[in-house]
């Protein structure tokens, strides 16, 4: 969703897409069916609508500089964009009144484009404030978000229930077919309608007062949560001791070294991150700081203090739970699946619970195997140390042993050459300081069409961790251009949290970190190249946006990628076949981990989301829950609920973190098809998922999509196979 149209929708400003924003790739036309020149005409009868105003905050002015202007990082503070923010609402009031009140007959120009342009200033500050407020994160941007996000709800509320406004675009959606308008225009007309219905349009004044009391109090509420889960995560565990790393593969060690430093501390820091946290469990030999580092990790958001968020996820249920019968539905989980390919809690379950017996039934295996080693019981910080050793033992392979190869830039470049080979598209750094940058570690580069030399965008690159910065890793955009006023250039970003290395010396990650880059990077490649015509058209159902990102990790270890980037940091030498093969070999080991971590998480999801009365006791509901579902006590959910930045930073990924286990039965069954091809860089079929899966957006079906990209619906046995789990 475009971050202007996010008003409409009376949504959080600063909704977690977990992973993906928008950008495309402009070039070849309008998928809208209409020629340039019909396009100009729509845009100069919309433009003609709304006001003439000239913004005065400075962070509100449109961008300078190259690449057709770029985000004025220097100039940003957190003052300037408050002001900007306060006074972008109100010049987006004055523009959706305009169209709201304009008295000509309402048509797709002047009301439908209309909206899609209005909101540009705000659009401009909202985009420096979002990159500000996750990749800073300091406490000027707390405050001002503290400050904003209540009046960005409101707003947003503001221009949903415009009943004038309401009438027009309905007017529009029901005479789509009988105006001729093109598919793509009567889809989003149609779903501008349905959404406004959904968000309350359609409520009487008293039902409308309620539901911004709602939104409102739920931005807020968001806004809380987020905040204090980076202040749980801005903590770590000190080792004063060096036996307290033994079994640390020296680039983490190194690592923790650093962080203790950047702290004007002694001895080694285990950020209180999963890119800090996980390598220290994985592989140090110390039980007892283990667990130490685990209950640390694992109680993020539940520790009794200021940070303690089980109050604010109570009152984030209830307020769901209370809009969602206000405007008509059973319970949160069934409103917010109504634009899903999967369109109900049920059909979500039945795919979740297909894949969640296999998957337990795999860790009792993995857990026998570790106990024959350990000697004692796998506890939750064991499961990952004891795997490794299994992991050598059956399949003589050693995660230290990869890590060499992986270092951070040249798997980035690893991932540049995939964008290459499948899609045409080159990155090449630009000039330093030619490109302002919002912190020093930013790297830039420029992306363009080979073929043609076409430019198409820039890629921001931000790799590191440091205070106030979310964790995890994500994919966002700067700026979105559109076919429908000109196109123009995007700019999109990808996020990290690696630690640092030592000076000078090279940053090994490990080969899961290597996955998650090719995972994001995916997301910029999908929306890089997008040929939508319509803003609101741009962001697909959030159980499909995983999907092309996912599928994209598979390439890390193809061939061509191993032998021309994947090279050992000492010796030079690409990773060896006979390598690859063990990893192959280990392809689905400890997946009864890593699919149980995840999917509990996701059951647990629905399970709060589908309560008609929510709990009150969210520590108590966890625990219930996942006993009702059989988790075994050696794992924890892969995101607790109290540090579950998908579900209550915002309505984003609520009742939808299944999203993920959904999108994968499409991954495995493209990654199949291109593997069945025999050329996994297939040129036929590249070129069939960029023009279907990538390019279109949200402008058709993305169910009829895939049927016309695969010929048929994706095989869940596919995803069954991927894992290791029987078929049937």
């Amino acid at each position: 969703m475009d971050r202007r149209q996010l008003l409409a929708a009376g949504g959080s400003l600063f909704a977690l897409t977990g992973c993906a924003n928008m950008g495309m790739d402009m070039g070849g036309g309008s998928p809208a069916g209409l020629s340039p020149e019909a396009l100009a005409r729509d845009a100069a009868i919309a433009r003609a609508v709304l006001p003439q105003q000239t913004p005065r905050a400075e962070l509100l002015q449109k961008w300078t500089g190259p690449y057709e202007g770029v985000p004025p990082w220097p100039s940003v503070t957190a003052d300037k964009l408050k002001v900007a923010i306060v006074e972008g609402i109100e010049l987006q009031r004055a523009e959706v009144n305009a169209i709201a009140d304009n008295p000509e007959p309402p048509t797709f120009a002047n009301t439908m484009v209309a909206m899609q342009m209005a909101g540009e200033p705000l659009g401009r500050a909202l985009s420096l404030f979002g990159v500000m407020s996750s990749n800073i994160g300091s406490a000027d941007y707390q405050a001002v978000q503290r400050e904003v996000s209540p009046l960005l709800s409101a707003a947003g509320d503001e221009t949903t229930f415009n009943a004038k406004l309401f009438a027009r675009i309905k007017a529009v959606a029901d005479g789509a077919r009988a105006a001729g308008l093109t598919p793509e225009q009567t889809r989003l007309a149609e779903r501008s309608r349905d959404s406004f219905v959904r968000n309350g349009a359609a409520l009487d004044a008293a039902g409308k007062a309620e539901l911004g009391r709602i939104n409102s109090a739920l931005s807020s509420a968001f806004t809380r949560f987020g905040q204090a889960v980076v202040a749980d995560e801005n903590t770590w565990t000190v080792l004063t001791d060096e036996s307290q790393t033994a079994g640390l593969p020296a680039s983490n060690k190194a690592a923790a070294a650093a962080a203790a430093r950047d702290r004007d501390l002694e001895g080694w820091a285990i950020v209180n991150t999963r890119s800090s946290v996980d390598p220290y469990l994985s592989f140090a030999d110390d039980r007892a700081m283990r667990e130490q580092v685990w209950r640390k990790f694992v109680n993020r958001g539940d520790n009794g203090n200021a940070n303690d968020t089980n109050a604010t996820i109570a009152e984030i249920v209830k307020l769901r739970a209370e809009r969602a019968r206000l405007l008509g539905y059973a319970h949160h989980a069934e409103w917010r699946m109504q634009d899903t390919m999967a369109k109900t809690p049920e059909a979500a379950m039945d795919l979740m619970m297909r894949v969640w017996e296999p998957a337990k039934a795999r860790v009792t295996e993995e857990v026998a195997d570790m106990r024959a080693i350990a000697g004692h019981d796998i506890e939750p910080w064991d499961y990952l140390y004891y795997a490794e050793k299994v992991r050598k033992q059956k399949y003589d392979l050693d995660q230290n042993e990869l890590k060499p190869y992986f270092e951070l830039n040249a798997v980035k470049r690893g991932a540049f050459y995939m964008a290459e080979r499948l899609y045409g598209y080159t990155f090449t750094p630009v000039p330093a300081g030619s490109v302002p940058v919002f912190h020093p570690d930013v790297e830039v580069f420029e992306v363009k069409d080979k073929a043609s030399g076409r430019h198409i965008g820039l890629f921001y690159s931000d790799d590191f961790a440091r205070p106030g910065k979310r964790s995890g890793a994500w994919m966002t955009s700067y700026r979105l251009g559109w076919a429908y006023d000109g196109g123009g250039n995007q700019l999109v970003s990808n996020n990290n949290n690696f630690i640092k290395a030592e000076a000078g010396q090279p940053l090994l990650i490990s080969l899961d970190d290597a996955a998650t880059l090719f995972h994001e990077f995916g997301h910029a490649l999908h929306y890089l190249s997008y040929k939508v015509t319509y803003p609101s058209l741009g962001g697909t159902p959030r159980d499909y946006v995983e999907y092309p990102s996912q599928v994209h990790e598979h390439w890390v270890l193809s061939r061509p990628i191993l032998d021309g980037f994947m090279k050992h940091v000492e010796t030079g030498q690409p990773m060896p076949q006979a390598l690859v093969d063990k990893i192959e070999a280990a392809a689905t080991f400890n997946q009864g981990y890593e699919t149980v971590s995840y999917l509990s998480s996701a059951l647990v999801d629905m399970d709060l989301h589908t309560r008609a009365t929510p709990p009150t006791d969210i520590d108590a509901f966890e625990r219930e829950s996942l006993a009702r579902f059989g988790m075994p006590d050696e794992i924890v959910m892969r995101h607790r609920l109290p540090q579950f930045n998908h579900l209550f930073t915002s309505d984003a990924y609520s009742a939808g973190y299944y999203s993920y286990l959904w999108s994968e039965v499409m991954d495995a069954d493209t990654w199949a098809y291109f593997e069945q091809s025999g050329d996994v860089f297939n040129p036929e079929i590249a070129s069939k998922y960029k023009a279907i899966i990538l390019a279109e957006g949200n402008t058709t079906d993305r169910g009829e999509a895939y049927r016309r990209f695969r010929g048929r619906d994706p095989d869940v046995a596919a995803l069954l196979r991927v894992r290791g789990f029987p078929v049937d």
